[in-house]
């Protein structure tokens, strides 16, 4: 009996260690991260400003997102437009740097710190840097452009030049996904590569047949992350443009921030927060329900079962 009891209070205790040391972060997860997010679901059926007294009103602020407020649909394809060259974009400079980084040549670490530096820059840091250098008038930019006799245009005051300057700038910090990618590519044996020298395969063809297949995975959640990013896209457009000139840069992000903050609607922000996260959840469900179509994973096995013949017992 005493023996049992034993055994009862020991797996009792493995059960329970790994909870205790997983409770700092769920603790933290529970009142940083659900609280928050409870509260905002609330406070959007409420007509909610910083002074005044809550008032109830329903789906009043839903309605009136999709109904009567313009700037919403701006907004929302101004940031799709966005998400739509900044994914891919982001996506192909990043495994481009990768690869560069992958090949064995001498200081090619020296590169590789320098190509992640930008990752651990804070995002106003890189506002501050990017302001600088697309500044029209004293701008590092177009002092270059100017010295190959180019007058370079004033890019975050035209409106014709400032969505393209904000998406320029936000190709700035791949770092991550790019040490994403470089950590999968080093996982690829080198015989494979060398098989496929000594069969005369292209290295284009060794790209797109042995690289893109084995990296999948880390195409796959460098693809996610990058689609909510560019959809939260908030603090870079903020410092950078503020939404200008003529609201051509005016994020979905500054839509929700400016209604909260500057136009003290909490309600109605937070109603449109919570909109963009249906939106990023569809989105986010989607890419991973066509992932089985076009991601490989090593430990798979898919074994193909015979079809019975023709006239045979089953």
């Amino acid at each position: 009996m005493e023996k049992t009891l034993t055994l009862k209070r020991r797996k009792w205790i493995e059960t329970i260690t790994p909870y205790i040391f997983l409770s700092p972060w769920l603790l933290g997860f529970a009142i940083l991260t659900m609280v928050p997010l409870i509260f905002s679901l609330v406070m959007s059926f409420f007509d909610w400003s910083i002074t005044g007294v809550p008032k109830f009103i329903g789906l009043g602020n839903f309605l009136e997102l999709f109904t009567r407020d313009e700037q919403f649909y701006k907004s929302l394809g101004i940031t799709f437009k966005f998400a739509g060259i900044f994914v891919p974009l982001n996506l192909a400079v990043a495994l481009f740097l990768a690869m560069l980084i992958a090949q064995p040549v001498p200081g090619v670490k020296i590169f590789r710190a320098i190509f992640y530096l930008p990752a651990v820059v804070s995002s106003v840091a890189v506002a501050i840097i990017w302001g600088w250098i697309l500044n029209g008038q004293y701008g590092i930019l177009n002092y270059l452009l100017s010295l190959a006799g180019i007058k370079g245009p004033l890019w975050l005051l035209d409106q014709r030049w400032a969505f393209a300057a904000v998406i320029f700038a936000s190709a700035w910090g791949v770092g991550t996904m790019m040490l994403i990618f470089y950590t999968d590519i080093k996982t690829i044996p080198g015989d494979i590569y060398e098989a496929a020298e000594i069969d005369g395969i292209p290295r284009l063809t060794q790209f797109l047949r042995i690289t893109v297949p084995i990296i999948t995975p880390s195409i796959l959640f460098n693809l996610i992350t990058s689609i909510i990013s560019s959809l939260q896209q908030l603090a870079l457009v903020l410092l950078l443009t503020n939404g200008g000139p003529l609201r051509s840069t005016y994020f979905y992000g500054l839509f929700v921030y400016n209604n909260a903050f500057r136009h003290h609607r909490l309600g109605y922000a937070a109603a449109a927060s919570w909109f963009m996260f249906i939106i990023i959840l569809i989105l986010t469900m989607t890419v991973f329900r066509s992932s089985s179509a076009w991601v490989y994973y090593e430990s798979e096995v898919r074994v193909k079962k015979p079809k019975a013949a023709k006239g045979g017992k089953k």
